[in-house]
């Protein structure tokens, strides 16, 4: 659950949302694009995330690499943006770092527009004053940060420090955050909600702070991936229900369906030490080491309890290689 501020309440917080207001002759929209793609039938992500994915991305250099949310092209064997102007370009898949969630891809040929600058996301707060960016918009949604959390999901993902920002914005994948300086501080992610005392659930987007693209930046754009060890992956799907970790799919022919696991499954420990919680079962497996480790836990199935090693993998392998990579013929 997010840690809200109980001093908002909801009228307030509209009140505050006109909060930064475009420079005269201002146009961020530019650097942001449609993109939009396309992912063959038989890909792992086919099932979840559909074979046709549209959002936005974000143009942060002179090269033509652009940067979304890493869904929106996984596995895609095409790839096109629509510029502002209502060009379309085919673009070319160049990386993915699944512990962040950030994709990069490249528009052949770059385009001419002015980049969004990296700002700083360490730095944001609760309260801040934000725009959401989408593309093409020239009314660019102001919005606040709500909350500095963690966001755990369900896929084998957490984010310690995500950034909460309301009101929601329809268009969220892959969208720009930019502070008042009009710099990229956050990619949107996902629609999620908050709860605000007195008022009840609010609807917000979660966007990835872009601190955690700096270190990898280099290493997608010359390999495609962070040069950091894999996380173990064990292909599989989790709920936490008050503390309990109730497995709701595996993947299929991933670690996890070898070794046994099925939905309905919960997890008590990891090598003998209790799961509170998913979040806290992530850090406990991925402490463990890199992809490739045994994973010991202990689960109940039914009405009984079964010690069960899942032999890690890495995610990178199960899923279908991208068809469009950089150095691929048009």
């Amino acid at each position: 659950m997010l840690r809200i501020i109980s001093v908002f309440c909801l009228a307030a917080f509209l009140a505050l949302c006109p909060g930064i207001a475009l420079a005269e002759g201002e146009f961020l929209g530019e650097a942001v694009v449609r993109l939009s793609a396309t992912i063959p039938a038989q890909a792992r992500t086919a099932g979840s995330l559909g074979t046709e994915r549209e959002g936005n991305g974000i143009v942060i250099d002179r090269q033509g690499h652009i940067l979304t949310i890493g869904y929106l092209i996984l596995e895609a064997d095409r790839i096109e943006i629509t510029t502002s102007g209502g060009k379309k370009i085919p673009a070319r898949y160049v990386g993915y770092d699944h512990a962040s969630g950030f994709g990069l891809l490249r528009a052949v040929p770059p385009l001419d527009v002015t980049p969004l600058d990296l700002g700083d996301s360490a730095p944001v707060k609760v309260a801040d004053a934000v725009r959401i960016v989408t593309a093409g918009e020239t009314a660019q949604g102001p919005a606040r940060v709500m909350s500095r959390d963690a966001f755990v999901g369900y896929w084998e993902y957490l984010l310690e420090d995500a950034i909460y920002v309301a009101p929601a914005h329809p268009d969220y994948g892959g969208a720009a955050l930019v502070d008042e300086g009009g710099r990229l501080i956050g990619v949107g992610s996902i629609l999620t909600r908050f709860h605000i005392e007195s008022v009840g659930w609010v609807p917000c987007n979660m966007f990835v702070p872009i601190d955690l693209l700096k270190p990898i930046l280099a290493d997608l754009i010359a390999s495609g991936k962070a040069r950091r060890p894999p996380q173990p992956w064990l292909g599989l799907h989790g709920e936490d229900v008050q503390g309990r970790v109730f497995v709701t799919r595996v993947s299929d022919k991933g670690p996890s369906a070898a070794a046994g696991l099925q939905p309905g499954d919960i997890i008590l420990s990891v090598k003998g030490n209790p799961v509170n919680g998913l979040a806290d079962f992530y850090r406990q497996v991925w402490a463990l080491g890199e992809a490739g480790v045994p994973i010991t836990l202990r689960v109940l199935k039914g009405d009984r309890i079964e010690e069960i090693t899942v032999h890690s993998g890495d995610r990178r392998q199960y899923l279908l290689p991208a068809a469009n990579k950089i150095g691929d013929p048009i």
